[in-house]
């Protein structure tokens, strides 16, 4: 949760959107239909990358988080 003002200067806890990777927007060999959703992009770039690797053989790395936070959509996967 990340703090916002409220009038009188007081703070209220903000909701903070969900973030998303959908594997079935990226078509792959694999034809992957995992979709990771988290509350920060920092979690679900840390579930993304070990999926990554796990399931379609990438190396986990700086390029490879980069290119994870690049596709990361706000919100919830559709069904």
């Amino acid at each position: 949760m990340e703090k916002a003002y409220e009038a009188g200067g007081h703070f209220e806890e903000a909701m903070m959107s969900r973030k998303y990777i959908d594997c079935r927007e990226y078509p792959s060999e694999s034809n992957c239909t995992v979709a990771i959703s988290a509350d920060s992009e920092d979690e679900l770039i840390d579930a993304a990358a070990q999926h990554a690797v796990q399931v379609h053989g990438h190396q986990d790395g700086p390029e490879l988080r980069s290119e994870l936070r690049q596709i990361v959509k706000s919100g919830m996967p559709a069904e």
